[in-house]
C-alpha cells in the first residue's frame, strides 16, 4: 500500500522542477512563426483584397471620366446643337464598351450646351458600377454610382 501512495508522489513534479520546465519552454521557438502568420495572415489578406477592389473602383471611374472627356472632344466638331448632340450620342453608344470595366447597359449620359455659359458644351456620364465584382468583399468601398462631367469650350475662341 505504501508503495502504491509513493508511485502517486513522485508524478507531481516539484516546484523548482515546474519552474525549470517552464523556463525551458519559454526558450523555445518552434510554433512561433505558426502563431505570427496566423496574426498577421488575414490582415494581409485584407490588404490585398482591398487594393485589388479599389483598383478595379479607380479602373471603372478612370473610365467614365475618359468617356466623358472624349465624348465632350467629339462634340467640337459639330457645328450645330443638334448636330453636336448626335455625334456624341453615336459616340458613347458604339465606344463605351471599349473602356475598362464598363457596361455600355450601365451608363447613362446627358449632354448639351452649359446651361450658364451658352460657350461651353457639357458632357454628364454617369455609371452604374453595381455589376462590378467588388461589392460582395468585406472592403468598405464608396458609392455604387460614378459620375464624372467634362466641358469643352465651342467656337475655338
Amino acid at each position: 500500500m505504501r508503495e502504491h501512495r509513493d508511485r502517486r508522489l513522485r508524478r507531481v513534479a516539484p516546484v523548482h522542477g515546474r519552474q525549470r520546465l517552464a523556463k525551458r519552454l519559454a526558450g523555445e521557438t518552434c510554433g512561433a512563426s505558426a502563431v505570427e502568420f496566423a496574426i498577421i495572415a488575414p490582415v494581409f489578406i485584407l490588404m490585398i483584397v482591398g487594393m485589388l477592389a479599389y483598383g478595379i473602383y479607380f479602373g471603372a471611374a478612370n473610365s467614365v471620366q475618359q468617356i466623358a472627356a472624349d465624348a465632350a472632344r467629339t462634340s467640337i466638331a459639330g457645328l450645330s446643337a443638334a448636330e453636336r448632340n448626335t455625334l456624341v450620342t453615336s459616340f458613347i453608344k458604339h465606344n463605351a464598351g471599349a473602356y475598362v470595366f464598363i457596361d455600355p447597359k450601365q451608363g447613362a449620359f446627358k449632354i448639351g450646351d452649359d446651361a450658364a455659359d451658352p460657350n461651353q458644351y457639357r458632357v454628364t456620364v454617369t455609371y452604374d458600377a453595381s455589376g462590378l465584382p467588388i461589392w460582395a468583399l468585406p472592403v468598405p468601398m464608396p458609392g455604387k454610382t460614378i459620375s464624372f462631367t467634362s466641358t469643352i469650350r465651342l467656337g475655338g475662341s
